[in-house]
This record gives C-alpha cells, structure tokens and sequence, in this order.
C-alpha cells in the first residue's frame, strides 16, 4: 500500500507526470530494482556515490558491486544484504522511474527520504506495512483527522482495508487520487452499515471503467455495465464490507451490520446529507473508480 502512495506523492508533488506514473506502474513487474537504488534507500550510499559507480562502470568489465566495494562505498557484508533483501514495491516504482529517465537517482533518493520522513516510515514499515503505519499514512492523505467525525478510527480502518482488498483482487495498479470528480458517473453499488456506527458505502465510476473493474473481480471479460456486472461490483463491496464489520467486531467489540446491496444514481448518493463523508478515488489504468463512505 506505501506504494501506491508513494505514486501519490510524487503525483502531488509534481515530480512526475501522471501519464509517466502509470507507465512506470506498467513497467514494475519487469523492473529489477538495482544495486545502486537499493543503497540509496538503505542510506548506504548517496546518489552522488551511486552516480559515480556507474560512471565507473562504463569503463571497466566489473560488476557494481565490486565497484562500489573497491570506491569504499559499501563493504562485501553490506552489498551481499543487499541483493538478497525484500525488494519493496516502492524501490521497483523509483527504479522504474529512473528507468524511464523520468528520475535521475538524486532526484529519487531526495523523494524517496522525503516520502519516508513525512510518514515517518522505515524500511521495517515498507516491508511490514502494519496497520498502524498505514492507517497514518492513510489519515495524513485524506486529513482524516481534521474533519468532523468522531468515527476517525473506523473510517481508517474501513479505507485500509478497502485497499488491501483492491490489491488482493483487483490488482496493485493503481494510484490513490486526492480529488473526486464525480460528474460521468451514472451508477452507484450502495451498501449501508449500521449498529453503533451508521454509514452509507457506496462504489460509482463511469461505464467503461465500472466494467474494466467488475472484469478483473470476476476474472473474465465483461463488455458493459448490464445487470451482472452491477452485481459483480456490489460483491466486491460486499466483501470489502464484510471484512471490516469483522475487523471492528475484534479489534473494538463493536457489532455493525451490512444491509442488502443496492443499485443508485450516482447523483442520489452524491448528495446524501452525512456528518462526515470521506470519496477515495482510485486510479486504474482503465479509468478512475471513486469508493465512498458517509457517515451519517
């Protein structure tokens, strides 16, 4: 999930463009993430260092490693750690980027350390990705907290657990957007909460983009927004619900209960009169899907 904040950041921070992001994003499964990136987000070597490794490499028959070993960047030890650490979905998104020469590696190490220090975040966190962390990264990117709910703990836990479930079955090639434009949505899957914590979930996008993503739940390829694909939609929104009723039932002992599915106009649901309501659009290659929770 920190990867797809990652992409976030530098989205917002206007580092990279979104056309470049979403290449990059195609490109990560045949990204191998390098020696020279892996040291920087190690704070073993600075990119500076890295730069001049690759330098040298063009130049003599020697691997990086070597190379770095005998400049006395890294020792043998730490170069060795190195390549068989975890390789994080964050490094391969950088590497992709540098790839492309969308970053150079300066540019990468500054917006990877500022990434990490704005959430605080290290590379136990990457690799973990515990709730805690997330639910602060989470919080930090949609100003939770600040907003009028006295419900913030549930609603971070409602979006964590919405994207883990995006990532477990519909795919981690995505962005998470900051702003909601829901103006080409027509249909809505709602779904409402209640017992101790009132809310109205719903799931809305534009046709074509509503379909890409019931194919991908459904794993077969539907053509338009007819009736089963509403219904393939509001099972994903069922299940994402499910899971967190459950959460809150363990964590907190909180009992919620999911009323039936329905289908709405988008518009309808837009304009429910709510305490609080949080839109997390989602970027997809095949189009934008905005995912709500209003509190009522």
């Amino acid at each position: 999930m920190f990867t797809q904040f990652f992409g976030s950041y530098l989205l917002n921070k206007q580092i990279v463009s979104a056309e470049n992001l979403q290449k990059a994003i195609d490109l990560k499964s045949s990204t191998r993430v390098k020696l020279g990136v892996l040291a920087i987000n190690a704070g073993y070597m600075t990119a500076k260092q890295v730069d001049a490794v690759h330098k040298m490499q063009a130049t003599v028959d020697k691997r990086i490693g070597d190379i770095a070993v005998e400049m006395g960047y890294l020792t043998p030890a730490q170069v060795t750690q190195l390549l068989s650490a975890q390789k994080t979905g964050c490094l391969v998104l950088g590497q992709a980027l540098v790839d492309m020469g969308c970053l150079t590696n300066e540019e990468f190490e500054k917006a990877l350390n500022s990434y990490k220090a704005e959430h605080h975040l290290d590379d136990e966190d990457f690799v973990a990705e515990s709730t805690q962390k997330t639910g602060a990264v989470i919080g930090s990117f949609y100003d939770i907290a600040d907003k009028k709910t006295d419900n913030s703990e549930l609603i971070f836990e409602y979006v964590n657990i919405l994207f883990k479930n995006l990532i477990r079955f519909i795919g981690d090639d995505f962005t998470p957007l900051s702003a909601a434009d829901t103006s080409g949505c027509k249909t809505a899957l709602v779904q409402k909460i209640s017992g101790g914590f009132e809310a109205v979930t719903s799931i809305m996008a534009d046709d074509a983009a509503l379909t890409a993503f019931a194919s991908r739940y459904a794993e077969e390829e539907l053509t338009e927004n007819d009736e089963y694909t509403k219904d393939v939609v509001s099972e994903f929104l069922n299940l994402s619900n499910g899971l967190f009723t459950v959460n809150v039932s363990n964590s907190v002992g909180k009992e919620l209960k999911l009323s039936p599915q329905q289908v709405q106009d988008a518009a309808d649901v837009t304009a429910i009169k709510a305490k609080y309501t949080l839109r997390v659009p989602v970027s997809f290659p095949f189009g934008t899907v905005i995912f709500s929770i209003a509190e009522l």
